[in-house]
């Protein structure tokens, strides 16, 4: 899934923008409490929240909160990311002053949860994670711009709406101005990124400026005014977003891209890992940790990994043969990448074409393994061209209003080079039953709007892997090289583990974590360039798939070793996703009190 933002880095890295009116109906708060304490927790999580999502109010719109569509915040201001942490310390006082064992079942849960992001926030406070505010990945000029399209998470329908994202697009400039000084002061103290990241986040950049107002990016929602705004207001918003365009976002636009240039790329490193960076070993632990809600280290993590590769190669050992390849399992992707038959289209409409088959074909599989599904439906959609050359295939939340469905983005740079194997595993993990499923349930389960809208990344990612391996039960891999694409998705998440921390502990250098991933998965070098350089700057965020994933797999197995003839695989996923995100710990001591209950 690659979210814009999570619920751990808004809280851990963000910081607070003024409050304002709200420009939609608040989300209901958790439900009236019928205990002192229960209150008490419960007026604190929706605080907790209300100030996380005005810290960084496009993360609430990403995960489905539109009342903050007017504001963008300067989270990276050094000023006002003290103040969130400040408060977050004030709010962990609170906390532990509020009795746990005084609080009903769902009320310790969101204790518990509360309690691990406040920590996790706050131990990764010490590290300055605000001087690295752009990257090839993910940036809040190119995230504007994918919105302007009207089809990413901020709407573009009605003139209420226009005016928001012409806000959005005034604060813009002062948020570059401090990604500058941010940047600036990165240099100064060691702390800049990767060296060929940014050679590849250059010409995103460059793209965003516009030789004239008309055709830049950020005009496009004029361009595509609905015909049912009235003659005076589109002449108003056109007036309005030529001048914000013309006399402060161009000129910005191209500040960052001039200083991006000649200024930083000289100043960047030629190091690939974190631990290249000052305290950085004890910055990338407290990242590792925080991205699989657990206390393994990254020795621990990489040693994963290589029992997870050894295995899955066992694996192409049995599958290789069925699909006509002879040679050693460990050469199988790569084989698989040089057969024709396995790229089969010539048009983005084909490939997209084949999701919507599969779709139709998946929902008529998910009654026998779910009770629990949600209500929010689910749309297929190409990736906007913008980010196509460095974006992931992702999926996107329902807005919590119905406004807008969760969307599966698929990236087709070029149909001829795209692979029909991956293409089964690819739609459960982003699509039905993994992260449609996990996600927009969440908006439905009447939970506290910091559990309603937040997450983290070992539960999101970990579901959304662990959804992948129900293909087998449904029937879907039945074609071998389906169940390989299946093998080789799990495999790219097993040798992520490998890499991640390969590069960022245990000093790898960009060449080899690529070859690796050449040798391992079949990737040409530009498809394992474009995966290293992600890991390169999101350091951590890829060990969550394969570590939660293989928790949930763990916890099913006891369950049904446990249980035996009792057990229900229904039963047991409505357990795992029906409270929402969970810290891994905090999903293991729930599925033991099912057991213990079913038993």
């Amino acid at each position: 899934m690659k979210a814009h933002f999570t619920a751990l880095a808004a809280a851990a890295l963000l910081a607070c923008a003024p409050a304002s009116a709200a420009p939609a109906t608040p989300p209901k708060p958790a439900s009236a409490a019928a205990t002192v304490e229960s209150r008490q927790i419960n007026a604190l999580a929706d605080e907790y929240y209300e100030s996380l999502a005005r810290f960084e109010p496009v993360w609430a719109t990403e995960n489905g909160d539109s009342r903050f569509n007017d504001k963008l915040g300067l989270s990276i201001s050094p000023t006002i990311r003290n103040k969130q942490f400040a408060l977050y310390r004030s709010y962990l006082k609170r906390l532990a002053s509020i009795p746990r064992d005084r609080l009903g079942s769902r009320d310790q849960t969101s204790h518990d949860i509360l309690k691990f992001e406040l920590d996790t926030a706050l131990r990764l406070a010490a590290f300055p994670e605000h001087l690295i505010p752009i990257d090839q990945m993910v940036s809040m000029p190119v995230i504007l711009a994918n919105y302007a399209g009207g089809q990413g998470a901020q709407p573009l329908g009605t003139v209420r709406d226009y005016r928001a994202y012409l806000a959005r697009l005034a604060q813009l400039v002062p948020h570059i101005d401090q990604s500058i000084t941010n940047m600036r002061e990165g240099i100064r103290r060691g702390v800049v990124q990767p060296r060929e990241p940014m050679v590849s986040a250059l010409p995103q950049f460059r793209q965003l400026v516009a030789t004239k107002t008309e055709d830049s990016i950020f005009y496009t929602p004029i361009r595509n005014m609905p015909a049912s705004f009235t003659a005076a207001d589109k002449r108003s918003l056109r007036d309005a977003y030529r001048k914000a365009i013309a006399n402060k976002l161009n000129p910005a636009l191209k500040r960052l891209s001039t200083f991006l240039e000649k200024d930083y790329l000289p100043k960047t490193r030629s190091s690939a890992g974190w631990n290249a960076l000052p305290n950085g070993a004890a910055w990338y632990a407290a990242r590792a940790a925080a991205m699989t809600t657990t206390s393994l280290t990254p020795a621990q993590i990489h040693e994963i990994g290589l029992k997870e590769v050894a295995r899955i190669q066992g694996e192409y050992a049995v599958t290789g043969p069925k699909m006509g390849y002879t040679g050693p399992a460990a050469g199988l992707p790569r084989w698989v990448s040089e057969q024709p038959k396995f790229k089969p289209f010539t048009s983005e409409q084909q490939v997209i074409d084949v999701y919507r088959e599969l779709d139709a074909r998946v929902r008529t599989k998910l009654p026998a393994l779910f009770t629990l599904m949600p209500k929010s439906p689910l749309d297929l959609r190409l990736e906007p061209e913008l980010s196509r050359a460095t974006a992931s295939d992702h999926y996107t939340p329902p807005a919590a209003d119905g406004s807008r469905p969760g969307v599966f983005w698929s990236v087709v740079n070029d149909p001829r080079l795209y692979g029909s194997t991956g293409m089964v595993t690819l739609y459960l993990h982003e699509g039905q039953p993994g992260h449609h499923f996990h996600i927009a349930l969440v908006q439905e389960l009447g939970l506290p709007n910091f559990r309603k809208f937040g997450g983290n990344n070992a539960f999101t990612e970990g579901w959304a892997l662990y959804a992948e391996t129900l293909g087998k039960e449904m029937g879907l891999f039945e074609k071998p090289e389906d169940y390989f694409g299946h093998l080789n998705d799990e495999m790219l998440r097993a040798a992520r583990l490998v890499v991640d921390t390969g590069l960022h502990a245990k000093g790898w250098s960009r060449s080899k974590a690529i070859t690796y991933f050449q040798d391992t998965l079949g990737y040409s070098e530009a498809e394992a360039r474009a995966q290293i350089e992600r890991y390169m700057v999101w350091p951590g965020q890829a060990l969550g798939y394969k570590i939660g994933s293989l928790k949930i797999m763990e916890l099913r197995k006891r369950a049904q070793d446990a249980l035996g003839d009792k057990f229900s695989l229904p039963a047991f996923h409505a357990i795992v996703l029906g409270e929402g995100t969970l810290p891994l710990a905090v999903l293991e001591a729930k599925v033991d009190r099912w057991i213990a209950q079913s038993k």
